[in-house]
Formats: structure tokens, sequence, C-alpha cells
């Protein structure tokens, strides 16, 4: 049964109700293609825990699913603490609310799904993309070190060859290619994602909860198990991602990309 959706983030995410059992998270920051906020993480991460529903749809408003993070307009003088003050703990925060809810979660990517957008849809279980769609990761464009949790979700959706060539090369591919690799799940036409999104979450829903719920936790720990890091590696992955904020190619590919020219990069 449909219901009135609720505003959440300062109007930038919607919550309704479009069938029993189901609960729809919609992205709504339109004017920035949706790129991702601290209002829209830190309100993913509050919402979630408080969902009573079997499964999540997860999906955006407009003609793009997320642009990432919403970093081009971060000042000069403090752009390397703010910078990773947005992309260290807010996704991270919003990606492990992901990751705990117990229910099936499915992304409607309704138009592109780029860096810390994709890693959004990713941590769902389910991927349908619309046909039109781009999906692409642009760390190497930008001077960024990614995160071992978030590559490590890659690893464990599309496998070693194609993490590298998405981080190290850097193209987005398009929706087509994003299934064949196994990035998304299904593909449909632009006009039909959103009913054949909804269509799977209402599916799903309607299944056994205590087996939705106990199937989604033993998936979730034998990945887990699968790649768990020695302490003293991770610290060291942890102080690299953290050392590259501080970069002068990390702005540098920031601002090159936000004015659409090549980078000009020097190295440290």
């Amino acid at each position: 049964m449909a219901s009135t959706g609720d505003r959440l983030a300062r109007g930038k995410l919607t919550l309704d109700r479009p069938a029993d059992h189901v609960a729809r998270l919609t992205i709504r920051n339109p004017a920035k293609r949706n790129a991702l906020d601290h209002d829209i993480l830190d309100g993913i991460a509050h919402v979630l825990p408080t969902l009573d529903a079997r499964c999540l749809l997860l999906t955006a408003e407009g003609p793009v699913f997320s642009a990432g993070y919403d970093i081009g307009a971060l000042p000069r003088d403090d752009f390397a603490h703010e910078a990773e003050r947005l992309v260290a703990h807010p996704l991270h925060a919003a990606i492990e609310a992901l990751d705990a809810f117990p229910y099936p979660a499915v992304a409607a990517l309704n138009g592109h799904a780029i860096g810390g957008g994709l890693e959004l849809a990713l941590s769902c279980d389910l991927r349908v993309a619309a046909t039109s769609a781009r999906l692409g990761m642009p760390p190497a464009k930008l001077g960024l070190v990614y995160s071992h949790t978030g590559i490590r979700k890659f690893l464990d959706v599309i496998g070693a060859a194609r993490t590298r060539e998405l981080f190290l090369v850097g193209r987005p591919i398009d929706a087509g290619q994003a299934l064949l690799w196994g990035l998304v799940t299904d593909v449909a036409p632009d006009a039909e994602l959103a009913d054949r999104a909804l269509a799977l979450a209402t599916e799903i829903a309607a299944n056994a909860p205590l087996s939705l719920a106990g199937n989604k936790r033993v998936i979730r720990e034998l990945l887990a198990a699968e790649g768990a890091l020695d302490p003293d590696v991770e610290a060291q992955l942890v102080a690299l991602r953290e050392a590259c904020f501080r970069t002068e190619d990390f702005y540098e590919g920031v601002r090159s990309f936000a004015e659409k020219r090549p980078p000009r990069w020097q190295g440290r």
C-alpha cells in the first residue's frame, strides 16, 4: 500500500512505503546531480536502523542516481580536512547502516552512479539499472586512494580483474557492460526502471522474513571472513588513504574535474 512520503535530510531524502513491507528511500538533490553530502549520508545512516520493512528500495530522483561526493566546491584553505570529513566519515556511516540492515536492499539506478554513489549502490544486495545509466569509479582521475573496505565490495562482486579495470583505468561503463560484469543484476528501459525495481522489491518482501534475514547474514559473514586483513596491514592502508587527502594532486584532481580540464599532476 502506497503512503505519503516523509521528507528527511532537509528535503534531500524521501521515505515512502510503495508496497507491503517495502520501504523506499529516494535521494533528492537534483541540482547537484544527487551528489552525496552530509545531510544525505547522515540521513541514510540515521533512518535505516528505524525501518520496519522486509525490503529496502534505494533510488534517486531525476536522470542521475548519484554523481558521488559533493566535494567540488570545498574551500582551498581547508580542503583536505573538509574532503576527508565528508568522504571518510558520513559515507562510512551510511555504508555501515546499509550493511547492517537485516533484510535485503535493492538499488534502482535511475541514471549514472559514480564514485561514492556506486559504492552506496554496491552496498545493496541487488541492483537494477536503467539502460541509459553509466557506472564508474574515478579515484584515479582525482588523485584519491579509495578505502580498502570500499574496494573489497567490488572484489566481492566483480572480482580482481574487473575491479582493477574500474579503479585503475577510471573509465565509466554502460549498463549492458555492468550486467555482463555482474556489477548490476538486471537492466531495464529507463521508463520501466521504477516499476521493475518495485516489482522485485515487492517479490522479495513477500518471502519468509526469517529466511531473508538469515540468508543475508550468512552471505555477509562468509564474505567478511574471506576479507579479513592483518591489523598492521589494515592500519597501513588506512594511513595511505588518509595521506592522499593532503596531497596537491588530490586538490588538483578535484579542481580539474570540476573545471572540465586535464589535470596537471605533480606526484605530491
